[in-house]
């Protein structure tokens, strides 16, 4: 057992942390900007709860994160009463937020001048991989502190990965986010397709789904996308915060990403269809209010 942290009990982080102290038997102690929602972390695992993430981290051998952007990671880690002020030397703070590689690089340089190490870990596998205990974690950092943490994020993951060094956990995460863009719309447009050639959508799926054309976005959205059903994972605002962070570093490393940069396009043509919650199988409605048009 040892004493962790996790800061950010968003529709990841509450789970992922639950796992840390009933699968992995720590000593937890959570921080979330809405305190109710780690009042309710601790009724239900156990552990505390701090009102800042610099109170969290002191005197924890592991911080774990999971929030929004860079600048709400910045603002959890090295701002006023941020938890890198709460570190101790050679604790790990582990960030599984989605955020670009620039700031995993600050944050890692800034945690080897304190003292401490860092590591970049972005997840993919959804709000239900969360609650399941079966994340892909990709990792950036050095090798013997992805060696030490490792044990700690295999409490929700069922791969963790060290991809190499600081930020390249977060460039495999953009890998990550490039094909699923391309692979949500090319299943909308099929479906689409299908739905306007008259054919059964579910006989359509059925003869296809075992070859060369499945996916696990086949596998898990075809039924709700057909439906017209978008409560399901995922949210256009967050796809797109990451899909700008893709265009972005495709841009300083001179990659190309025609593809996604049109799908980037189209989730904006949902957000204006007020879909901007919906999850990012809602491609298909753009299809489809076409035709009202």
């Amino acid at each position: 057992m040892a004493k962790v942290a996790f800061i950010g009990l968003g529709v990841m982080g509450y789970p992922m942390a639950g796992f840390l102290a009933a699968k992995g038997g720590h000593e937890v102690t959570v921080y979330n900007r809405t305190t109710a929602k780690a009042e309710a972390w601790v009724k239900q695992y156990g552990g505390s709860h701090a009102l800042t993430p610099r109170e969290a981290a002191e005197g924890c051998d592991v911080v774990f994160a999971c929030v929004g952007n860079d600048d709400d990671l910045r603002s959890v880690t090295t701002g006023e009463h941020g938890a890198f002020h709460g570190m101790k030397s050679h604790a790990i703070f582990v960030d599984h937020t989605t955020a670009s590689a620039q700031v995993a690089r600050e944050l890692d340089e800034a945690a080897q001048a304190a003292g401490f190490s860092f590591l970049d870990a972005p997840v993919s596998g959804g709000q239900a991989g969360a609650e399941n205990g079966v994340l892909t974690v990709m990792i950036g950092g050095d090798e013997a502190v992805f060696d030490r943490a490792k044990p700690f994020i295999d409490c929700f993951a069922k791969f963790a990965g060290l991809m190499g060094p600081a930020g390249s956990g977060q460039m495999t995460k953009m890998v990550n986010q490039i094909c699923i863009a391309g692979l949500v719309q090319g299943l909308s447009e099929a479906i689409h397709f299908a739905q306007k050639s008259g054919l059964d959508v579910e006989k359509a799926i059925s003869a296809v789904r075992g070859g060369a054309a499945q996916s696990w976005q086949m596998e898990n959205r075809w039924e709700t996308m057909r439906d017209g059903s978008f409560e399901h994972g995922f949210a256009v605002d967050w796809m797109r915060k990451d899909l700008k962070i893709c265009l972005q570093s495709a841009d300083e490393v001179g990659a190309r990403l025609p593809v996604t940069a049109l799908v980037d396009q189209f989730y904006s043509e949902v957000q204006g269809m007020g879909g901007n919650r919906w999850d990012t199988s809602s491609l298909i409605a753009r299809l489809n209010n076409a035709d009202k048009k």
